[in-house]
């Protein structure tokens, strides 16, 4: 098991890659939870409490940008690290994703390796279990 176990939300409306990006994350030893619709983030957010969301833009109900604003303006320095991982790779939209509270853009089809060192530079938010 890694030092470090963060919590993570993946959300994503394409299941096959919400399941296997959660199956790589679980396997580096994280607690993962699966969402496919945008409007489902946040009242999980507030319930699991974690520690890194990675969203996809483009999801029914609620798009990542709104999620990320709803959550950086909710939560302030609080906010968990936002990760967009996106096939929006226009400028307008990485600018886009840097004011609505993104702190990492990456685009699909994006490194597990990138990801996962995004990951391992976080602090755990939460007190230990």
């Amino acid at each position: 098991r890694k030092p470090r176990s963060l919590r993570i939300i993946v959300a994503d409306h394409n299941p096959d890659a919400t399941v296997s990006l959660a199956a790589v994350l679980r396997d580096e030893g994280h607690e993962v939870l699966e969402v496919f619709r945008g409007d489902s983030v946040l009242p999980l957010t507030a319930t699991f409490r974690p520690d890194a969301l990675i969203l996809d833009i483009g999801m029914p109900g609620l798009t990542g940008f709104e999620i990320a604003h709803a959550l950086r303006q909710n939560l302030g320095p609080a906010c968990p690290t936002l990760i967009a991982v996106t096939a929006w790779s226009q400028p307008q939209a990485r600018e886009l994703g840097r004011l609505s509270g993104f702190s990492h853009y990456l685009t699909k089809p994006c490194s597990t390796d990138d990801l996962l060192k995004i990951l391992s530079s976080l602090t755990i938010s939460h007190p230990p279990r």
